[in-house]
């Protein structure tokens, strides 16, 4: 198997970057938890917390600060922006009827799923074609003090 070089990502998507390094750890949590039987309500409760305390705010600035800088009619953008009203509407769904393993499974898929795509082909796609000035611009709005979703998840474990 051929190995495969990481993907250099500027200073303006490090972060994003790394947000999905820990909405990946939330999917491998959820995957787990199902597969130790821990209670959809329990694990539903975990990711109702994690989508309101980190990952809300990531979909908004990726919103902004990203896919805005795309033409509206651009097939990535578009699928990015799919995929997040996708991923609401799971997180809806998931308030209204938290016992739902189903449910569970399915926003896992389409997390993985989107944030596969975001990095293989969205971010390379992203980094082509914004100009550096219009990269730099991303990378000074990013708050200096936050905490990445990595912080306040890595805390929240329930296995």
């Amino acid at each position: 198997m051929k190995k495969q070089a990481p993907i250099k990502r500027h200073k303006a998507i490090v972060s994003f970057s790394q947000d999905h390094h820990a909405g990946l750890l939330l999917v491998w949590k959820i995957r787990q938890g199902l597969s130790k039987s821990v209670s959809a309500e329990r694990i539903t409760g975990y990711v109702l917390f994690s989508y309101k305390e980190d990952l809300e705010k990531h979909f908004r600035d990726e919103e902004r600060l990203l896919f805005s800088k795309l033409p509206v009619a651009d097939v990535l953008r578009r699928q990015a922006e799919a995929d997040h009203r996708a991923i609401y509407t799971l997180v809806a769904a998931l308030e209204r009827n938290k016992m739902d393993e189903s449910l569970l499974r399915e926003l896992a898929d389409r997390m993985e799923e989107h944030i596969r795509f975001e990095e293989r082909a969205l971010f390379n796609h992203l980094q082509d074609i914004l100009s550096p000035e219009d990269l730099g611009v991303i990378a000074s709005r990013l708050p200096n003090d936050s905490k990445g979703l990595g912080e306040t998840w890595k805390d929240q474990f329930w296995l």
